[in-house]
């Protein structure tokens, strides 16, 4: 029974040390794309778990019923793509490390398929379709962008994307109603959740 026992115990070690080693980072050689996701990994472990995209969709202002329907759909999109099957599947475990893989279709390409930033491919995202202002994206602009970038038979990548813009361009326009570039960009180098996190909590 107690060599049982200390089997268990060692099994769990080897298990906890595996997603330690293939999940936990501490941001320094991340990829552009961990990082934009890891602000949701709210305990740092290399693995998202849908309450902490509840957690994180509620952090930076976003109500209960949104929250709650984001995360079930992230990760039910998510989870087996990065999932690499040393966590139950019943768990929607979101795998930091292998986010690339859950990259979609009909996207902007400023990510690559590494997860790295692609610096020209954001630049035209404003170059092609900021006709009103250079450094800055309106309603309609967006939507051209979006049918822009959709893709042949790609339903899912097309609506996954345009879920994604719209949600951002409704939680960081300007008093304007426009998507400013400079906000764009921390959306790729994974500051912006975290600053707007930091601005909800600041005193008003």
């Amino acid at each position: 029974m107690a060599i049982l026992s200390y089997a268990r115990c060692l099994l769990w070690l080897l298990l906890v040390s595996e997603l330690k080693a293939q999940g936990e980072n501490n941001g320094t050689d991340m990829t552009p794309l961990q990082k934009h996701v890891s602000f949701f990994d709210r305990n740092k472990d290399g693995v998202i778990y849908p309450k902490e995209t509840y957690e994180g969709f509620r952090a930076i202002g976003f109500g209960v019923t949104l929250s709650s329907l984001s995360s079930v759909l992230i990760h039910g999109f998510l989870s087996p793509k990065t999932n690499n099957g040393t966590i139950p599947a019943t768990l929607l475990p979101i795998l930091v490390a292998n986010i690339q893989n859950g990259k979609h279709g009909s996207d902007t390409g400023a990510y690559d398929t590494t997860g790295r930033f692609v610096p020209e491919k954001f630049e035209e995202i404003f170059q092609k379709h900021a006709h009103t202002n250079p450094n800055a994206l309106t309603s309609d602009e967006l939507k051209e962008m979006l049918k822009a970038n959709q893709q042949p038979n790609d339903t899912q990548g097309w609506v996954a994307s345009q879920t994604e813009w719209e949600i951002l361009f409704s939680l960081v326009k300007d008093k304007d109603g426009l998507l400013q570039k400079d906000t764009v960009r921390l959306v790729y180098d994974g500051s912006l959740f975290y600053k707007l996190e930091a601005e909800r909590k600041s005193p008003k």
